[in-house]
């Protein structure tokens, strides 16, 4: 049986958040012996590895070629893979992987605001008000309604880690403008390809400066059921299945799946022991409800506008070439269109 190109969107996009919702608890379990810049490092080196392989067989090797845009491109895969992983998981440091999974649904409320920032053009007014719901229900978890810890120094750092990471996702998500002609697998395989070089960097300096110590061999080898979850099924299987899944439903609707992330974060956790309180549990469902809302309103505004199809090869954008001759550099065509695409 064929299936619609609705529902196979819907397929793929709902695989990412399944996966990533188990990927901060694994990330944090690994951390014990295998530092986060190091986990990075690994688990995109040889992710990478297995996406050239695998563009190879589908492509051939022609396809590893920038087109004259090898700044873009590694801009994006520095945001996507450097930013993210290194911020995402050194949060884990300071904070729980509940918090950084629930930062991680605010990519839309974020994409809303980065938007706005690179238009100078605020947001509608229902867009607006979910993003301070959102944010108030975060500070409800990570402070446990206890706002005296804020100032007190005793939290803070993990979550701006955190918020910073999904800032950098948003970026390479919404990033793609321009690469309509690349399928999902040459776009996924190219930045993480790139991003490593960034990943090596951090690594170094970190190493150099004695922030991190590289770990033995015998550690890694003990983590590998933990890495082959983090390469195999998070850095390759959900990036092309997100790559792919946007492209088929679209920023608006693709986006709504990063809200079940924390859901499936949350319950693994309780599943493993984890009791949330009840001020933890109101904030996280009154950014899941924000967010919802969101969404719905977005859906409303966008009733009757001609919406052209979006490309089902890369999955981060569909702006028309007037937008991005328009825009009048790298980065602003990077952000370009954030308010009407990002949630």
């Amino acid at each position: 049986m064929q299936l619609s190109t609705a529902t196979r969107g819907l397929i793929l996009c709902l695989i990412p958040p399944l996966i990533w919702g188990g990927m901060f608890l694994i990330a944090n379990d690994l951390a014990t012996t295998v530092n986060a810049f190091h986990m990075t490092l690994i688990r995109y080196v040889i992710a990478a590895a297995l996406l050239v392989l695998m563009l190879w067989r589908a492509e051939g090797l022609r396809a590893l070629r920038v087109d004259g845009r090898l700044g873009r491109l590694f801009l994006l895969g520095s945001a996507g893979f450097a930013g993210f992983g290194l911020l995402a998981f050194t949060a884990l440091r300071y904070t729980s992987p509940p918090n950084v999974s629930l930062i991680m649904a605010m990519m839309p409320a974020i994409g809303a605001v980065v938007g706005a920032m690179a238009t100078r053009k605020l947001p509608a007014g229902y867009t607006v008000a979910s993003i301070l719901v959102a944010f108030a229900g975060v500070s409800l978890v990570i402070t446990d309604g206890d706002y005296g810890r804020l100032f007190s120094g005793q939290l803070g750092l993990g979550e701006l880690l955190a918020l910073l990471g999904a800032v950098c996702w948003v970026t390479y998500t919404r990033g793609a403008i321009g690469f309509q002609g690349w399928s999902a697998l040459r776009y996924t395989t190219v930045t993480t390809v790139l991003g490593c070089v960034s990943i090596l960097v951090a690594v170094l300096i970190a190493t150099g400066v004695g922030y991190v110590t590289a770990p033995d061999l015998e550690a890694v080898l003990g983590g590998w059921l933990h890495l082959a979850y983090l390469i195999i099924f998070a850095a390759v299987v959900a990036v092309l299945s997100w790559n792919k899944g946007i492209g088929l439903l679209g920023p608006l609707n693709g986006t709504l799946f990063m809200n079940l992330v924390p859901v499936v974060t949350f319950a693994i956790a309780m599943i493993r022991g984890y009791q949330p309180t009840v001020t933890a549990l109101v904030g996280a469902g009154l950014v899941i409800a924000a967010l919802l809302t969101n969404n719905y309103f977005s859906r409303r505004s966008a009733r009757g506008i001609p919406v052209q199809p979006v490309p089902a090869s890369v999955g981060a954008g569909g702006e028309s070439e007037e937008a991005r001759d328009a825009t009048p550099s790298m980065l602003g065509s990077i952000f370009h269109n954030y308010e009407n695409s990002s949630v």
